[in-house]
């Protein structure tokens, strides 16, 4: 399951479980029953008619950490398939031209098999899993399977699909994965706790939110090395670029805060306001806004969005999701914004143009990382 220590918690808080914290798996129970009964699966609730873009097509993919799976939403029929595989999952990332989804996430308590018999490559058992899949046929199970470090937390890929950069949250380290090799081919040390990161929009730089720190690591992608690590405020958990690169925004959980970074200077300009606990945070493709996810706590587990225009550093609207709001992803053509919610056991689908959610899908449980892939892969 889901883990952290509540040392660098608020003494007046517990956050949900996540992967942004190591020990508290106690207190759980009331969080599953919740979920499971949230859980209608493969079922699509729509809160008002399709909008074009969403009927138009795309795939979105869930990292169902309670319940071992990954769930695949297809948006032209409004059909979900939730698929077991032998990790618990805390997130998931499609490749640039839509051929592999990566999944990572610690081995789960009993395995699941799905015709992959060959066993991960590097054989510790005490590591963590980076899974890769065929994202056009989940059912035939995990094509590929490899040893990364201790707790891994989120993935990303170049955008050539050669390599996987991987958070190992119980190393402190990053793990430049050879796809093809299928094989870790150089470990890159960060801050305590690296949990959330995304590659600058020109392929140069990974970002990376070093959550017991509270710094964000800056990793140079070619010669693999720690060029700086900037201080941001309280528990980083995830970043997100500008499409121009030039800002990287950083969720500060206990702050209830979004830092600001600018990228030329490696430094803070400034912090915004939002809603309790936020988690993943991502960026519009036309630069204009950052979406971002508050998750709450355990006892008041939140609902609801904040829509940063980048322009003012505003808060400009609060969407209602579901309970636990959690991970972000959007569309290719920035219409849509989908949104895990972690206790319902759903994802929303937010209109940009109108913020307004439109759809809502049931998932596996605990649904955290999302990805999405266009209709042309």
């Amino acid at each position: 399951m889901m883990s952290f220590p509540p040392k660098y918690l608020s003494k007046k808080t517990t956050a949900l479980p996540m992967h942004g914290d190591r020990s508290l798996r106690s207190g759980l129970s009331g969080l599953m029953a919740f979920a499971a009964a949230a859980l209608i699966m493969s079922s699509v609730t729509i809160a008002q008619a399709q909008t074009a873009s969403l009927g138009g097509g795309g795939f979105v993919y869930t990292a169902d950490e309670h319940g071992n799976s990954i769930s695949a939403i297809d948006l032209a029929v409004g059909s979900v398939a939730t698929v077991p595989i032998p990790v618990s999952p805390h997130n998931v990332q499609i490749t640039a031209d839509g051929m592999r989804l990566l999944a990572v996430g610690e081995p789960a308590a009993e395995g699941h098999g799905h015709g992959h018999s060959g066993g991960a490559h590097g054989g510790d058992e005490t590591k963590g899993r980076l899974l890769v899949l065929d994202p056009t046929r989940l059912t035939n199970g995990v094509v590929d399977e490899i040893i990364v470090g201790a707790h891994p937390a989120h993935v990303v890929a170049d955008e050539s699909g050669e390599r996987a950069f991987v958070t190992n949250a119980g190393d402190n380290t990053v793990s430049v994965v050879n796809l093809a090799a299928k094989k870790v081919t150089a470990t890159i040390g960060t801050g305590r706790y690296p949990h959330g990161l995304r590659m600058s929009p020109d392929g140069r730089e990974v970002y990376v939110a070093n959550v017991e720190d509270g710094t964000v690591s800056v990793i140079d992608a070619s010669s693999l090395t720690e060029l700086a690590r900037i201080p941001v405020g309280n528990t980083p958990v995830q970043v997100a670029f500008t499409p121009d690169g030039r800002r990287v925004y950083v969720s500060l959980r206990d702050d209830n805060q979004v830092a600001v970074v600018d990228t030329a200077t490696r430094s803070l300009i400034a912090t915004i306001d939002v809603g309790p606990n936020p988690i993943q945070v991502h960026a519009t493709p036309d630069g204009r806004f950052v979406y971002v996810a508050n998750q709450g706590t355990d006892a008041q587990p939140n609902d609801t969005v904040s829509v940063i225009e980048v322009a003012t550093s505003n808060v400009v609207e609060t969407v209602r999701t579901g309970k636990g709001a959690h991970g972000v992803a959007v569309s290719s053509d920035g219409a849509l914004v989908f949104v895990t919610n972690i206790v319902d056991g759903t994802v929303s689908a937010i209109d940009v143009a109108t913020r307004e959610v439109i759809a809502k899908f049931s998932v596996g449980r605990g649904p955290n990382g999302i990805t999405y892939r266009s209709p042309q892969g």
